[in-house]
């Protein structure tokens, strides 16, 4: 949904690092809940409580191997199906209908097989039996005993594991009703870049397909679809046209953002009639990455080529996009004391790796945009102002998704 504050034409002056962050969380929606198979559901978190739709067992069942009894050994065996009387007993298996009459059940381990003085087959005490064995109602379990019918059994909000899916089966529930999910697609761009091997001199390796949509994921996204889209107007086009078989909520791009005869990203998305939300950003790295909206709803986030400026601009941007659309808080920041003199940078913000040495935040080595060293090393990236920071100085901290 397009705000007073959007345009449909790029920005001339860039969004500040906050600002951006701010925006990306501003002009997203929540999806709408809908119903899942319970199947489906395991991850997902649930928008209505549950409640058991019968009492849970819904009948008294035996909880041992053996026979369903009623009154004192010996016990006669009557017909199955049968209101049992005193001293008469039924053989039943674990989850057993309990029969009308019957008081107890008589474990397989606790009952002999024997002949009373007519020749007839009897039940009677022995093998592990105990004194006064069984008693009343052991081993029975009462109707209602793990839930009445109507009791809440899973509260709105919580996330849905394994338990929680076989708890709703019990309480006879077939599907259940989540929160949405941001569905996304992924658009990889550069024919520059190779999918395997050792690169040739000019070409660069994919850095962003194996490991983009485990991203998305610990940010609240679920990826739909990848496609590669050559450095050609027509192939974005093509690439940012709605799927029909896998509709998508947000798309992400990556390459693509900056303004050379290359780069079609922000053409498409002005062609497509889009609206810039963040056109650009005083930050480094990460500054081209952009956030835009086309007339569908559907969002793309336009992420540049390097590595580290990409992830930067994911973390800012597609963190609290994600996380809105997807019902969950906005992302977190903490703060940091900064380990060693920041020199005044005479630009923009920077995001910086850092690692945690003695509780103090130290920059990272090897954080060019195009590198990826800083960061695989790095417990967080921390915001430095333009002025730079002293030894000790507070700074605001991102912590990375998968820390």
């Amino acid at each position: 949904m397009v705000t007073a504050a959007s345009t449909p034409e790029e920005s001339a002056l860039p969004h500040t690092w906050s600002e951006a962050r701010e925006r990306a969380w501003d002009v997203a929606q929540p999806l709408p809940a809908h119903a899942l198979p319970l199947s489906l559901a395991v991850g997902r978190m649930l928008a209505d409580d549950v409640f058991s739709r019968h009492a849970m067992p819904h009948y008294a069942s035996s909880a041992m191997d053996g026979w369903a009894i009623a009154g004192s050994a010996p016990w006669i065996f009557a017909e199955p199906g049968t209101k049992l009387s005193a001293g008469q007993a039924v053989p039943i298996l674990t989850g057993g209908l309990i029969p009308q009459g019957a008081k107890a059940v008589l474990r397989s381990e606790s009952g002999v097989l024997s002949t009373d003085d007519d020749g007839l087959p009897v039940l009677v005490l022995g093998g592990t039996a105990r004194p006064g064995e069984p008693k009343n109602g052991q081993h029975i379990r009462p109707a209602g005993q793990e839930a009445a019918t109507d009791d809440l059994l899973i509260k709105a909000g919580v996330v849905l594991n394994p338990a929680h899916i076989a708890l709703a089966a019990l309480g006879a529930m077939d599907e259940l009703s989540v929160l949405g999910k941001p569905a996304v697609k992924i658009v990889l761009t550069g024919d520059e870049v190779v999918a395997s091997g050792i690169p040739e001199p000019g070409f660069v390796r994919d850095a962003f397909s194996p490991q983009l949509g485990a991203v998305v994921a610990m940010l609240g996204g679920s990826v739909v679809g990848l496609q590669r889209a050559a450095d050609t107007l027509a192939s974005m086009l093509d690439a940012l046209d709605d799927d029909e078989d896998d509709p998508a909520d947000v798309i992400i791009t990556t390459g693509a953002t900056g303004r050379s005869s290359a780069d079609f990203l922000r053409e498409a998305i002005t062609a497509m009639g889009g609206t810039f939300h963040v056109s650009h950003m005083a930050m480094r790295p990460g500054h081209p990455t952009l956030l835009a909206e086309l007339p569908d709803g559907r969002f793309i986030l336009g992420l540049p080529g390097n590595p580290l400026a990409a992830m930067v601009g994911l973390i800012t941007l597609g963190a609290p996009l994600l996380a809105r659309l997807g019902s969950l808080p906005c992302p977190v920041t903490t703060e940091v004391a900064c380990g060693s003199p920041i020199k005044d940078y005479h630009g923009p913000t920077r995001l910086m790796p850092y690692r945690l040495v003695y509780g103090l935040a130290s920059p990272c080595a090897h954080t060019d945009s195009a590198m990826m060293r800083g960061l695989a090393a790095a417990d967080g990236i921390m915001v430095v102002p333009p002025h730079g920071a002293k030894m000790g100085e507070s700074l605001t901290a991102i912590p990375l998704p998968w820390a």
